[in-house]
């Protein structure tokens, strides 16, 4: 008995470590004035003809806390990731120097903070409806009959 309940107890703790991972990550990805590498990470390149995410293409780092840039390895990728960055419509307007591509991350609007807010708001509800299914899921799976 003690066994099972161990058991519970383990496979609840990981799923519920599994969702704060998952919020986290969603966290990061949300633009909120200070410059950060990983607002980049959904961002795909066409690298000759595959869709590659931009840090595979480019060593993308963060000089201060208000840019971005993204350096790639081959200068003639400048253009794709250019195009990538302004496709994945993040609110960036990507300018290229010749040699890497410089992002300058906008301070906050009072309106922008509240959009922020709702963004956070949705994501931590998704993470607490994918804990609940998932306890429903176990309740059921580990029901007699």
């Amino acid at each position: 008995m003690n066994e099972e309940i161990s058991f519970i107890l383990d496979t609840c703790k990981e799923a519920m470590d599994a969702a704060i991972s998952h919020l986290e990550k969603e966290f990061i990805k949300i633009r909120a004035g200070k410059a950060s590498p990983a607002m980049l990470s959904s961002v795909m390149v066409d690298y000759y003809g595959s869709q590659t995410p931009l840090q595979q293409v480019a060593n993308v780092n963060t000089p201060d806390g208000r840019t971005i840039t993204a350096q790639p390895w081959e200068k003639g990728m400048l253009g794709e990731i250019e195009k990538a960055i302004m496709n994945a419509n993040l609110g960036f307007n990507p300018m290229s120097n010749g040699e890497s591509i410089i992002i300058n991350v906008p301070p906050l609007t009072e309106e922008r903070r509240i959009q922020l807010d709702l963004k956070a708001t949705e994501k931590t509800l998704k993470g607490w409806e994918s804990r609940r299914k998932s306890d429903l899921l176990h309740q059921f799976s580990s029901s007699p009959g």
